[in-house]
């Protein structure tokens, strides 16, 4: 026998999760639409003969603190040291 609140509570649920689900979906789409975006933005930067990949360093580096470019450079010279390249 089918309970009215059962049913009630199922399809709220249902319609929620449709929600989450829908609105996660939408994010995606925004998402692959920003990485276009920033792939068109690399491909005009290296048809003006900027080095994609450096750019790329700088982005990384400028999402840092001082102190931790500090400390990963320190890092990287006494590695390099080691090694016999610096």
């Amino acid at each position: 026998m089918n309970d009215p609140v059962t049913d009630t509570t199922y399809r709220v649920t249902a319609d929620e999760l449709r929600q989450f689900i829908e609105r996660y979906e939408r994010l995606e789409a925004e998402k692959k639409d920003i990485a276009d975006q920033q792939k068109e933005v690399m491909a005009e930067a290296k048809g003006r003969g900027y080095d994609t990949k450096v750019i790329r360093k700088v982005i990384a580096l400028r999402k840092k603190s001082s102190d931790e470019i500090a400390e990963e450079e320190a890092v990287l010279e006494m590695y390099k040291e080691a090694l016999g390249m610096a």
